[in-house]
């Protein structure tokens, strides 16, 4: 899916900016509010793909805001902010209809990783079992892989970062972006795997393709390359 909406709900409006500008930098739409009526408003009106949402509010609590929310037919993620790191407080926070629950203070890098583990976990159910991009098709169901009517074979990892890119043609990736969607947010390994994963999709499609489509933007990362409709 396209640019995922996201809102943010703290009543800080620090940690909204940083919030947003992070979120907006990794490609999401993010709006921001600062309490629970605002976001009641802009859920009724916008549709988020996933709410980021403060424990405290000023007019009233993240849980009662989500318990509102899912009684009225939300479905979508919530993920929960919170300064208390207490076991209760977050069975409380999954009990009520959350999703994941991270405390303050928190990594930028863990929030965004937490968000996208989050709605490849949900969007998943909504997703066609045919990608296509360009000269390449891709059977989620099956994992069947081809380049034109050439078959590829593909590890599951292979698979995974071949996906990743298919889902985001003509857009580039940076090896944290690869990182985060193909190995996942808890990988500490060295960013220089990706190379290495590039160079062997690169080996099994090039000779096939009618043209190199996995194209290297120096300094900033890789993209593949599809013809714009």
């Amino acid at each position: 899916m396209a640019n995922p909406k996201i809102l943010i709900v703290d009543d800080e409006p620090n940690i909204r900016d940083l919030l947003t500008t992070t979120l907006r930098f990794q490609g999401f739409a993010v709006q921001s509010v600062s309490n629970g009526a605002g976001t009641i408003s802009a859920v009724l009106a916008e549709e988020p793909d996933l709410i980021v949402l403060d424990v405290m509010l000023p007019d009233m609590n993240g849980f009662s805001v989500t318990k509102r929310l899912r009684a009225a037919g939300y479905t979508s993620p919530i993920l929960f902010l919170t300064a208390k790191d207490d076991t209760q407080d977050k069975i409380t926070g999954l009990t009520v209809g959350g999703d994941d629950y991270v405390t303050k203070p928190f990594s930028l890098d863990e929030i965004v990783a937490r968000i996208n583990a989050i709605l490849r976990r949900t969007m998943a159910k909504e997703e066609e079992a045919m990608i296509i991009a360009g000269e390449i098709s891709m059977d989620q169901d099956t994992h069947e892989v081809k380049v034109g009517d050439n078959t590829l074979d593909l590890s599951p990892t292979e698979f995974k970062l071949l996906r990743y890119m298919m889902l985001n043609p003509n857009r580039v990736l940076s090896k944290a972006q690869i990182l985060d969607h193909v190995w996942e947010y808890d990988f500490n390994g060295d960013a220089g795997i990706v190379e290495s994963y590039i160079s062997y999709l690169r080996r099994k499609i090039d000779p096939i393709a009618t043209e190199p489509l996995i194209q290297t933007k120096r300094g900033f990362g890789y993209m593949l390359r599809v013809p714009k409709a």
